[in-house]
């Protein structure tokens, strides 16, 4: 069953076109992730929010990749992270076009 990760944490930019920039490089290594089908990056710099959401094969990807994930954050001062974690229900999300294939 997939399941999506959500992430969140305090973050002080960059944001837009020079996050993406910025993290390109970081980008390319998490989509060679086990298990990962996808993310969608994240950020508010009003709330100065930053994170993504991901879909993964199964809980075990998206805890592995958690653990990893926050520690790597961890090692930049990122502090006050979130990661929530919910099965797919795949037949209302493909009633409703989600994007799980």
């Amino acid at each position: 069953m997939a399941v999506i990760a959500q992430f969140d944490f305090p973050a002080e930019g960059p944001w837009g076109e020079e996050m993406s920039q910025a993290y390109a490089g970081l980008a390319e290594s998490i989509a060679n992730e086990p298990g990962l089908r996808w993310k969608i990056w994240t950020e508010n710099a009003e709330t100065k929010m930053a994170g993504g959401i991901y879909l993964f094969d199964d809980m075990a990807s998206a805890h592995a990749y958690a653990e990893m994930h926050t520690a790597r954050l961890q090692s930049f001062g990122v502090t006050g992270i979130r990661a929530l974690f919910f099965e797919v229900n795949e037949a209302l999300t493909r009633t409703d076009r989600g994007p799980i294939s």
